[in-house]
């Protein structure tokens, strides 16, 4: 049975995400200040930002890339990575953003699929990106180096040769429903990375459809520390609060200490997190050393938040703590808790295990993997398990140059198939329970390792933890944990297994432990589970 959106309607205009952003800026706003590089101080109003793209743009159209053209951008979190990335759509070409983790191979394989004319990057990305622009057959001089000596020095262009130039933003005409503003490149945590195609309308139709629920004012201060190359980092972050007037405190990489420091120092009111991120903010010792009154809200995405961790965070640090819920394929957000947890718009709270309702203009419906029988929401408590599937605007155009993988998640009437187990209660609130193809099939038990994992941070002693099914020595599938124990803890395999032992069925068990120093995770905080495989 199909339920939809318990949400008012909201207008999705039809523009490019350059327009839904920055043509109303008014003169109030646009000396904002709207991005703040952490590392350096810097500042950029909103005004600069603007002119900044503009120019940005223009240099991009006198170089010939325009609509139809892919571009890379390969950097972190910076002011610089928001100008670029604005001006390309600006441009009406597509960015295809690419993880900043990647190797050269890597790289060469996204730009290569993706048929990109044109890598930007930043200094400390240039080998691995000179490498792979080479083997995608990109020249010297379409290989930017936003912060690099420049043209005449070494051969590729910075941003000032780029700049120098002047040339307005050029004119460009496409239809926002159809034409690509972005192609990020799913995780690939199950399987080979596929193209995301998303529209303009995709990007534009999420913003307006979490903008309402987030709450978001020009008031607030936001942590940008989750990756603007992943789709979270890219709309929840970067869009969504530039189209509030937020400010964005701009981290280009994760540490507790920077983290919390920008907290204090910026007074940051919000921050977006994925649960790697609430595991420290709930355990570690350095987190009282700093005033984070300012913060209102820590909003978690990526993967599943357990509900006891989330509690554990919102206590220790005095504020309101919420999760979402989405994915690459739906520009991301699908389910969301508003900021207040629902009291607004619902007249009630979202539980903390949830990960809220679904978004306005949009439908979710719960389907019997087994079956393909649709699963009623229950007149009290949880609806058996299935697979949530989704409908909305926000829904990718499909998979570059993979019709059979598009077919294969979004069905002829329109509806994505997420892949992830959920349950919805009586009130409409989600609750992922796994990755469909991530359960763990004991003696035909399934067994979902997210449970698990929820079960092994709570103990005092655990920093970390993953759980993957691996064959026992008579072929059957059980649950390994991968333990990350904190600093001088004592603690044993036995004592692990005893611990999940005493509060879970007895087929869910975890019947064998490996200690290990990490825990591998994607940029977006997904536990690599297929490393963990190969690693055992």
């Amino acid at each position: 049975m199909t339920f939809a959106s318990p949400f008012p309607e909201v207008d999705i205009p039809t523009a490019s995400v350059y327009d839904y952003l920055f043509t109303q800026l008014d003169s109030a706003d646009a000396d904002r200040v709207a991005l703040i590089d952490t590392k350096s101080g810097r500042k950029t109003t909103y005004r600069e930002m603007v002119a900044l793209i503009d120019s940005f743009s223009g240099a991009l159209a006198e170089r010939g890339l325009g609509v139809g053209d892919v571009v890379g951008l390969l950097a972190p979190n910076s002011s610089a990575f928001a100008v670029a990335f604005h001006a390309i759509l600006r441009a009406g070409a597509t960015a295809t953003t690419i993880n900043a983790l990647f190797t050269a191979k890597d790289i060469a394989k996204q730009l290569t699929d993706s048929d990109a004319k044109m890598l930007i990057t930043v200094t400390p990305m240039l080998a691995q990106a000179k490498e792979g622009a080479a083997a995608a057959g990109i020249p010297d001089e379409n290989l930017v180096v936003l912060d690099g000596a420049g043209r005449d020095t070494d051969g590729h262009p910075n941003a000032t040769d780029l700049l120098a130039g002047g040339t307005p933003a050029p004119e460009v005409n496409f239809a926002p429903s159809s034409h690509l503003a972005v192609l990020p490149y799913s995780s690939g945590t199950t399987g080979n990375p596929k193209g995301v195609m998303l529209t303009h309308r995709n990007l534009v139709a999420n913003v307006a459809q979490i903008r309402p629920l987030h709450g978001m004012v020009s008031d607030d201060v936001v942590l940008a520390v989750l990756p603007f190359f992943h789709i979270y980092g890219m709309t929840v972050l970067l869009n969504a609060a530039l189209h509030a007037r937020a400010r964005l405190v701009i981290m280009p990489s994760f540490d507790l200490g920077e983290f919390l420091g920008s907290i204090a120092e910026h007074k940051c009111t919000i921050a977006f997190i994925a649960p790697p991120v609430a595991v420290a903010l709930a355990k570690h010792p350095l987190v009282d050393s700093y005033d984070l009154s300012s913060l209102n809200v820590v909003m978690s995405g990526a993967a599943p938040l357990d509900a006891e961790l989330g509690q554990a965070v919102a206590e220790r640090l005095g504020c309101k703590v919420v999760q979402g819920y989405g994915m690459s394929e739906l520009s991301p957000v699908s389910h969301i808790t508003p900021f207040d947890g629902g009291r607004h718009n619902m007249r009630a709270e979202a539980p903390l295990s949830s990960v809220g309702w679904t978004v306005s203009n949009a439908a979710s419906k719960i389907v019997d993997p087994e079956t393909g029988d649709e699963i009623t929401p229950p007149a009290e408590g949880l609806s058996r398990t299935g697979e949530l599937w989704f409908k909305g605007p926000n829904v990718m155009a499909g998979y570059l140059n993979n019709d059979e993988a598009t077919r294969s998640t979004i069905d002829a009437d329109g509806w994505l198939h997420t892949g992830d187990l959920a349950q919805v209660d009586a009130h409409g609130c989600v609750y992922i329970v796994d990755r469909l193809k991530e359960l763990i099939k004991y003696k035909g038990y399934q067994v979902p390792p997210a449970e698990l994992e929820a079960v092994l941070l709570a103990h005092p002693k655990i920093a970390d933890a993953a759980v993957v099914g691996v064959q026992d020595d008579e072929g059957e599938e059980v649950p390994k944990a991968f333990v990350v124990k904190l600093q001088d803890a004592d603690l044993t395999e036995d004592e692990v297994m005893e611990y999940v032992a005493g509060q879970v069925a007895p087929y869910k068990k975890v019947r064998r432990v490996a200690f290990i120093d990490a825990v591998p995770k994607s940029a977006s905080g997904k536990i690599l589970r297929k490393d963990l495989r190969t690693a055992q």
